[in-house]
């Protein structure tokens, strides 16, 4: 992976507070938004440097969360009132 700047930390971080209670956004959605190559990227940033972010609301394009945070990020995401059916986020209706 080439190498992440501050900048493009910043830019994601940015995106994610940004993100309305309610509503989703993906990881490629915001690697498009964010000039990153990979959502990939936004993964590794996500894992570093969220913990005071709405990180939630960052989603998989399945619309699946990642196993280890599932219970957690969707019960988060429930009580915002994102429309969500057998363990997946409905991303028709949430996804920003």
């Amino acid at each position: 992976m080439a190498a992440t700047t501050e900048e493009q930390v910043e830019r994601v971080r940015a995106l994610v507070a940004a993100i309305p209670v309610g509503r989703v956004t993906t990881y490629g959605d915001l690697a498009e938004a964010a000039g990153l190559s990979s959502a990939r990227t936004v993964g590794w940033i996500m894992r570093t440097d969220s913990a005071d972010l709405p990180w939630h609301r960052v989603i998989g394009a399945s619309g699946r969360p990642s196993p280890h945070l599932a219970a957690r990020q969707l019960r988060l995401l429930a009580e915002e009132g994102v429309p969500i059916a057998d363990g997946r986020v409905d991303l028709r209706t949430a996804r920003l």
